[in-house]
Protein backbone atom coordinates (compact mmCIF):
# COMPACT_ATOMS: atom_id res chain seq x y z
CA UNK A 1 0.00 0.00 0.00
CA UNK A 2 1.34 3.47 -0.97
CA UNK A 3 1.75 5.48 2.00
CA UNK A 4 3.88 8.50 2.06
CA UNK A 5 5.63 11.31 -0.15
CA UNK A 6 8.86 12.53 1.74
CA UNK A 7 9.17 16.19 1.97
CA UNK A 8 11.86 16.31 -1.24
CA UNK A 9 9.26 14.81 -3.21
CA UNK A 10 6.96 17.19 -2.43
CA UNK A 11 9.54 19.95 -3.69
CA UNK A 12 10.29 18.09 -6.71
CA UNK A 13 6.36 17.88 -7.74
CA UNK A 14 5.48 21.24 -6.47
CA UNK A 15 2.14 20.55 -6.94
CA UNK A 16 -0.41 22.40 -5.15
CA UNK A 17 0.12 23.05 -1.66
CA UNK A 18 -2.43 21.10 0.90
CA UNK A 19 -5.66 19.47 0.10
CA UNK A 20 -7.58 22.29 -1.96
CA UNK A 21 -11.16 21.74 -2.43
CA UNK A 22 -12.09 21.27 -6.32
CA UNK A 23 -13.92 23.70 -7.87
CA UNK A 24 -15.59 24.66 -10.91
CA UNK A 25 -12.65 25.50 -13.48
CA UNK A 26 -12.25 29.98 -13.71
CA UNK A 27 -13.51 31.49 -16.34
CA UNK A 28 -10.42 34.07 -17.91
CA UNK A 29 -11.01 37.62 -18.82
CA UNK A 30 -12.17 38.20 -22.53
CA UNK A 31 -9.12 38.84 -24.64
CA UNK A 32 -8.13 41.85 -26.00
CA UNK A 33 -7.90 40.70 -29.36
CA UNK A 34 -10.72 39.07 -30.79
CA UNK A 35 -9.78 34.96 -31.24
CA UNK A 36 -13.21 33.54 -30.74
CA UNK A 37 -12.75 31.96 -33.83
CA UNK A 38 -9.23 30.53 -33.54
CA UNK A 39 -8.56 26.72 -32.80
CA UNK A 40 -8.16 26.46 -29.34
CA UNK A 41 -5.64 25.04 -27.40
CA UNK A 42 -6.71 23.48 -23.63
CA UNK A 43 -4.36 24.09 -21.02
CA UNK A 44 -6.02 20.82 -18.79
CA UNK A 45 -4.24 21.14 -15.19
CA UNK A 46 -4.58 21.64 -11.59
CA UNK A 47 -3.41 24.84 -9.73
CA UNK A 48 -0.14 24.84 -11.60
CA UNK A 49 -2.55 25.88 -14.40
CA UNK A 50 -4.84 27.83 -12.85
CA UNK A 51 -2.20 30.28 -11.55
CA UNK A 52 -2.80 29.82 -8.03
CA UNK A 53 -1.17 32.96 -6.35
CA UNK A 54 -0.50 34.66 -9.09
CA UNK A 55 -4.37 35.00 -10.80
CA UNK A 56 -5.53 34.19 -14.48
CA UNK A 57 -3.70 37.02 -16.19
CA UNK A 58 -0.42 35.39 -15.03
CA UNK A 59 -0.86 32.19 -15.10
CA UNK A 60 1.31 29.87 -17.66
CA UNK A 61 -1.65 29.59 -20.32
CA UNK A 62 -1.84 33.32 -20.63
CA UNK A 63 1.87 33.32 -20.83
CA UNK A 64 1.90 30.56 -23.58
CA UNK A 65 -1.00 32.98 -25.28
CA UNK A 66 1.60 35.34 -25.32
CA UNK A 67 4.40 33.81 -27.08
CA UNK A 68 1.80 32.08 -29.44
CA UNK A 69 0.87 35.66 -30.44
CA UNK A 70 4.33 36.71 -30.88
CA UNK A 71 5.18 34.09 -33.49
CA UNK A 72 2.40 34.39 -35.48
CA UNK A 73 0.00 31.66 -34.50
CA UNK A 74 -3.51 31.76 -34.53
CA UNK A 75 -5.02 29.68 -31.93
CA UNK A 76 -6.59 30.48 -28.55
CA UNK A 77 -5.22 28.99 -24.94
CA UNK A 78 -8.40 27.92 -22.89
CA UNK A 79 -7.46 27.95 -19.23
CA UNK A 80 -8.97 24.83 -17.73
CA UNK A 81 -6.85 24.71 -14.66
CA UNK A 82 -8.68 24.09 -11.37
CA UNK A 83 -6.97 24.10 -8.05
CA UNK A 84 -6.44 20.87 -6.23
CA UNK A 85 -7.78 18.27 -9.22
CA UNK A 86 -6.34 15.18 -9.49
CA UNK A 87 -6.38 12.61 -12.21
CA UNK A 88 -9.84 11.40 -11.60
CA UNK A 89 -11.62 14.59 -11.30
CA UNK A 90 -9.71 15.51 -14.54
CA UNK A 91 -11.79 11.98 -16.26
CA UNK A 92 -14.83 13.89 -14.67
CA UNK A 93 -14.98 16.99 -16.09
CA UNK A 94 -13.36 16.40 -19.35
CA UNK A 95 -16.09 16.39 -21.23
CA UNK A 96 -17.73 19.66 -20.27
CA UNK A 97 -14.51 21.41 -20.93
CA UNK A 98 -14.17 20.15 -24.30
CA UNK A 99 -17.64 20.35 -25.88
CA UNK A 100 -18.14 23.19 -27.56
CA UNK A 101 -15.02 24.22 -28.15
CA UNK A 102 -12.82 23.61 -31.51
CA UNK A 103 -10.32 22.15 -29.54
CA UNK A 104 -6.94 21.26 -31.64
CA UNK A 105 -4.16 20.51 -29.11
CA UNK A 106 -5.12 19.44 -25.12
CA UNK A 107 -2.37 20.21 -22.89
CA UNK A 108 -2.49 17.42 -20.07
CA UNK A 109 -0.92 18.65 -16.92
CA UNK A 110 -2.47 16.32 -13.80
CA UNK A 111 -1.33 13.95 -11.61
CA UNK A 112 1.12 15.66 -8.88
CA UNK A 113 -1.92 15.72 -6.34
CA UNK A 114 -2.30 12.34 -6.82
CA UNK A 115 1.40 12.21 -6.12
CA UNK A 116 0.65 14.33 -2.93
CA UNK A 117 -2.02 12.41 -1.82
CA UNK A 118 -0.17 8.95 -2.45
CA UNK A 119 -2.48 7.43 -4.79
CA UNK A 120 -1.39 4.60 -6.23
CA UNK A 121 0.60 5.41 -9.86
CA UNK A 122 -1.59 2.39 -11.53
CA UNK A 123 -4.81 4.65 -11.22
CA UNK A 124 -3.17 7.38 -12.18
CA UNK A 125 -2.02 5.86 -15.10
CA UNK A 126 -5.60 4.65 -16.05
CA UNK A 127 -7.08 7.99 -15.57
CA UNK A 128 -5.00 9.62 -17.63
CA UNK A 129 -5.47 6.93 -20.22
CA UNK A 130 -8.67 7.81 -20.41
CA UNK A 131 -8.40 11.33 -20.79
CA UNK A 132 -5.74 10.87 -23.67
CA UNK A 133 -7.86 8.43 -25.19
CA UNK A 134 -11.40 10.44 -25.26
CA UNK A 135 -9.28 13.65 -26.57
CA UNK A 136 -7.77 11.33 -29.39
CA UNK A 137 -11.33 10.21 -30.68
CA UNK A 138 -12.18 14.08 -30.59
CA UNK A 139 -9.14 14.38 -33.23
CA UNK A 140 -7.24 16.40 -30.56
CA UNK A 141 -3.34 16.23 -30.37
CA UNK A 142 -2.28 16.02 -27.01
CA UNK A 143 0.80 17.09 -25.06
CA UNK A 144 1.42 15.41 -21.90
CA UNK A 145 3.38 17.04 -18.83
CA UNK A 146 5.16 14.87 -16.75
CA UNK A 147 7.40 15.35 -13.46
CA UNK A 148 11.15 13.75 -13.44
CA UNK A 149 12.64 12.49 -10.11
CA UNK A 150 16.54 13.43 -8.98
CA UNK A 151 18.97 10.88 -10.56
CA UNK A 152 19.92 9.39 -7.01
CA UNK A 153 16.48 8.80 -6.10
CA UNK A 154 15.83 5.44 -4.12
CA UNK A 155 11.98 6.44 -3.47
CA UNK A 156 10.09 3.37 -4.99
CA UNK A 157 6.86 5.38 -5.06
CA UNK A 158 8.40 8.33 -6.85
CA UNK A 159 10.02 5.70 -9.12
CA UNK A 160 6.68 4.41 -10.13
CA UNK A 161 4.92 7.93 -10.22
CA UNK A 162 7.46 9.20 -12.60
CA UNK A 163 7.79 6.58 -14.64
CA UNK A 164 3.73 7.18 -15.77
CA UNK A 165 4.24 9.51 -17.60
CA UNK A 166 7.07 8.77 -20.73
CA UNK A 167 4.82 5.11 -20.21
CA UNK A 168 1.54 6.99 -21.60
CA UNK A 169 3.79 8.73 -24.19
CA UNK A 170 4.48 5.42 -25.52
CA UNK A 171 2.10 3.64 -25.49
CA UNK A 172 -0.71 6.29 -26.39
CA UNK A 173 1.67 8.27 -29.04
CA UNK A 174 1.33 11.44 -27.88
CA UNK A 175 3.80 14.65 -27.03
CA UNK A 176 5.75 14.38 -23.88
CA UNK A 177 7.27 17.21 -21.83
CA UNK A 178 9.49 15.40 -19.41
CA UNK A 179 9.78 17.42 -16.64
CA UNK A 180 6.70 19.89 -16.64
CA UNK A 181 8.74 22.03 -13.79
CA UNK A 182 12.07 21.93 -15.63
CA UNK A 183 14.37 25.03 -14.34
CA UNK A 184 11.77 26.24 -11.66
CA UNK A 185 11.27 23.44 -9.43
CA UNK A 186 14.00 24.04 -6.59
CA UNK A 187 14.94 27.58 -7.77
CA UNK A 188 13.86 30.35 -5.00
CA UNK A 189 13.54 33.37 -7.36
CA UNK A 190 10.98 31.37 -9.61
CA UNK A 191 8.79 30.25 -6.41
CA UNK A 192 6.31 32.07 -4.56
CA UNK A 193 6.71 32.00 -1.21
CA UNK A 194 4.40 28.92 0.11
CA UNK A 195 7.64 26.94 -1.45
CA UNK A 196 5.42 24.89 -3.97
CA UNK A 197 3.84 27.38 -6.38
CA UNK A 198 5.35 28.98 -9.03
CA UNK A 199 5.70 32.91 -9.33
CA UNK A 200 5.13 35.37 -12.26
CA UNK A 201 8.41 34.75 -13.47
CA UNK A 202 8.30 30.47 -12.89
CA UNK A 203 5.29 30.77 -14.77
CA UNK A 204 6.57 32.28 -17.78
CA UNK A 205 9.20 29.42 -17.68
CA UNK A 206 6.40 26.62 -17.76
CA UNK A 207 5.05 28.74 -20.68
CA UNK A 208 8.34 28.54 -22.33
CA UNK A 209 8.54 24.71 -21.57
CA UNK A 210 5.05 24.04 -23.17
CA UNK A 211 5.73 26.16 -25.81
CA UNK A 212 9.03 24.58 -27.01
CA UNK A 213 7.45 21.31 -27.26
CA UNK A 214 4.48 22.43 -29.17
CA UNK A 215 5.60 24.40 -31.64
CA UNK A 216 7.17 22.01 -34.26
CA UNK A 217 3.43 20.41 -34.72
CA UNK A 218 1.72 23.90 -34.81
CA UNK A 219 0.25 25.43 -37.82
CA UNK A 220 1.22 29.12 -38.88
CA UNK A 221 -1.68 30.79 -40.94
CA UNK A 222 -0.09 31.17 -44.69
CA UNK A 223 2.24 28.13 -44.18
CA UNK A 224 2.01 24.90 -44.73
CA UNK A 225 1.32 21.46 -42.64
CA UNK A 226 2.96 21.02 -39.45
CA UNK A 227 4.24 17.07 -38.64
Amino acid sequence: MFCRVELWTLALLVALGCEVKEEKAPEARAPLADRSAYPKVVAFGDSLTAGFGIGLDQAYPAVLQELLDEEGFAYEVVNAGVSGDTSAGGVRRLDWVLDGRDVEVLVLALGANDGLRGLPPAEMKKNLAAIIERAKARGIRVLLAGFEAPPDSQDRYLQEFVSVFPELAREHEVLLLPSFLQDVAGVSELIQEDGKHPNVKGARVLAENVFHVLEPFLFRPGVSSAP
